[in-house]
């Protein structure tokens, strides 16, 4: 019996060695390109830093500053909240209401499926430069089909301080549905469909079927979707710098956007760790209240 624990715990031990080794790549790579520079910006955070110079200590001082001294920085916090607010719920109710057309059996579904997801998989500058040029105010296809309809002055987009954000607003909910649509369309082939047979042998409609049925079993993947398009709307970077540059003036200047150029742009690496730091937490806390919020609503339903 000793010999026979002695020689499983040696098999033990080489499987969970061999599993080591496996996941050893993925840890390196983990620890290069991701933890590694999340400490190092945390330490940068904290000095003035131009990458030529020496670093020099400053503290709390490029925290205090994004606080106290710099207008832009709340221009960009403004620009991605009203951003996160404009993408986030209408990419969720057009995904799912994608999904539930889809979700029928209906001639070429795969078909259908493919060219909602599409625009998931093309490039993000391929979209903003395709988009960039719809949006022209002259030759652009969308103010060419207002004329057409007899409207004489179309908005001028992108160039518009008005327009501008809502034009980057559109293209990303235009490129989100498909994304949304697919995770809504796992989670409702996970509901079984004698619920619904159930339903419409009580007398239950399609709404009430939806409303009582549909809805409360994909509170989980619309938790899921919540909490993943307000990270990914609040990381808005592409499609402002490709279409807007952040402009017209500061229209579209977005958390990143401010955080690549004060980085890349002005080299104040330093006040873009620290930008970067912030925005960090304030993701944090909107993930946290999300999931607290969850909580408590499951815990009623129970």
């Amino acid at each position: 019996m000793p010999g026979r624990c002695s020689m499983a715990r040696r098999f033990w031990l080489g499987d969970t060695m061999v599993a080591y080794y496996f996941l050893l790549p993925a840890v390196i790579g983990f620890a290069i390109f991701t933890a590694i520079p999340l400490i190092a910006s945390l330490c940068i955070s904290f000095y003035d830093w131009n990458t030529l110079s020496d670093p020099k200590y400053i503290g709390l001082g490029n925290y205090l500053k994004i606080f106290t001294n710099d207008p832009i920085f709340m221009t960009a916090l403004k620009n991605t909240f009203w951003y996160a607010v404009g993408v986030v719920p209408f990419s969720i109710a057009l995904g799912l209401g994608a999904a539930l057309l889809l979700n029928q059996q209906i001639i070429g579904i795969a078909f259908w499926r493919t060219i909602y997801f599409m625009p998931v998989m093309t490039s993000t500058v391929a979209i903003s430069l395709v988009w960039k040029w719809l949006y022209n105010p002259e030759v652009g296809l969308i103010n060419v089909l207002l004329r057409e309809i007899g409207v004489q002055e179309p908005p001028t987009w992108l160039t518009s301080v008005t327009w501008a954000l809502p034009s980057i607003i559109i293209v990303t909910i235009w490129k989100t549905i498909g994304y949304n649509m697919v995770i809504f369309l796992a989670g409702l082939q996970n509901i079984a469909k004698d619920l619904y047979e159930a339903a419409e042998i009580d007398g239950s409609g399609k709404w009430n079927g939806f409303w009582y049925i549909t809805l409360p079993l994909l509170r989980p993947t619309t938790f899921f979707i919540t909490v993943i398009s307000v990270i990914h709307s609040f990381q808005v970077f592409g499609y402002a710098l490709v279409m807007t540059e952040g402009g017209p003036g500061v229209a579209t200047n977005t958390l990143v956007l401010y955080i690549y150029q004060q980085g890349f742009k002005f080299f104040n690496m330093g006040y873009a760790s620290a930008i970067a730091w912030v925005l960090f937490i304030i993701l944090l806390v909107f993930t946290l209240i999300q999931t607290y919020v969850n909580h408590r609503r499951e815990a009623a339903n129970a």
